[in-house]
């Protein structure tokens, strides 16, 4: 594997055959630890026989569900096969040549840039600030460039973006001609997601997408679906952009079901509220960690100065567990490891591997 394919790797890879011979428990994907809903299945089995047809290419139904949902109007709705195939497509539509990206971030968004062209550059993030923007700084940058992406919460880091300081950037942002993407995929873990969501500004602010995946809240990253938010016009300009099945029968109907199943979104965010403190309150009993304090449904950990992150993901995979290495996000070093909240069951078969591997000398 090359220097730029090592870049761009996730982690949820559970197809490599396990030392053990078992499944993989794996805290490298971000998911929703209750799994798929019963409603979902069923929607899905209910209309497995309609896959003899073609997927509705203007995906109404979904759409209006979404509409409905969120408070935003249909004409501003792109469905996306993922968030993911979204920002590739904003990118070979708008064309932005000089991107500036916060690091460490996403991967995804400086691949998704570069497939089009575009030249990247860091916004690096401080350690020492708990990667936290530094806002004086980065809107002094806002004329240099074409756009700039933020992930709220941001990923790796867990770094919350407030709403009136996203507002404050997207407006000064506006006054220069330059677009911002606000990544919000996680966003629905936070029981006051209020206070950080930018959807409802995508009709005060024509240089504004918002970018929602539905795979990780709804646990059905297999399946592949999520949705953008841009001003109307724009949003026909993407549609053009786009595979016109993009996202399959199964996929909008799963979708349908996964907005009306308000009992699982609420047991969903009690649930990973509860196991995100009790996982991050053990795992800062491990004295050699720094470990950041989560807004979502995963952990940003720093194994210390005298641990190596791939090291330690490799004596991991020999316990059966798959954490996420981030090494390979830029702007940060090789002591870096993030895992995901799930069951207790789990969370306590990860800090007992955590004991076996931290134990024993680096």
């Amino acid at each position: 594997m090359n220097v730029l394919e090592r870049q761009f790797v996730h982690g949820g890879n559970i197809y490599a055959e396990q030392p053990a011979g078992r499944e993989w428990i794996d805290f490298s994907a971000n998911i929703n630890p209750l799994g798929l809903s019963q409603e979902i299945l069923a929607a899905m089995q209910q209309n497995l026989s309609q896959v003899v047809h073609y997927p509705d290419p203007e995906g109404r139904e979904l759409k209006t569900a979404i509409a409905a949902f969120y408070d935003v109007p249909v004409q501003e709705i792109v469905l996306g096969n993922g968030a993911a195939e979204l920002l590739y497509v904003y990118f070979h539509m708008f064309r932005p040549q000089r991107v500036l990206l916060p690091a460490p971030s996403f991967s995804e968004y400086e691949r998704a840039a570069l497939s089009s062209g575009a030249d990247v550059a860091y916004f690096p993030l401080a350690a020492a600030d708990d990667f936290a923007i530094c806002w004086d700084a980065l809107l002094a940058r806002l004329p240099e460039i074409d756009c700039v992406i933020f992930g709220n919460p941001n990923n790796p880091t867990g770094t919350l973006i407030t709403r009136p300081m996203m507002e404050r950037c997207i407006q000064a942002a506006a006054a220069v001609g330059t677009k911002v993407i606000v990544d919000e995929s996680f966003i629905e873990f936070l029981p006051d997601e209020q206070n950080y969501t930018v959807r409802s500004l995508t009709a005060k602010y024509s240089n504004l997408f918002v970018l929602q995946s539905l795979t990780k809240f709804y646990a059905i990253p297999g399946l592949r679906l999520g949705f953008g938010l841009l001003a109307p016009e724009a949003a026909k300009k993407m549609e053009f952009g786009k595979d016109p099945w993009n996202v399959n029968l199964l996929a909008q109907k799963a979708g349908v079901a996964a907005l009306q199943n308000e009992a699982y979104q609420r047991q969903s965010r009690d649930f990973v509220a509860r196991e995100k403190i009790f996982l991050y309150d053990a795992l800062r009993q491990f004295s050699t960690l720094h470990v950041y304090v989560p807004a979502v449904n995963f952990i940003f950990i720093d194994l210390g100065k005298e641990r190596n992150s791939t090291a330690f993901t490799a004596q991991m995979r020999r316990q059966g567990i798959l954490v996420r290495d981030c090494a390979n996000y830029p702007g940060l070093g090789d002591t870096y490891i993030r895992v995901a909240v799930k069951s207790r069951a789990e969370n306590e078969f990860l800090l007992a591997a955590f004991q076996q591997v931290l134990e024993r000398k680096p």
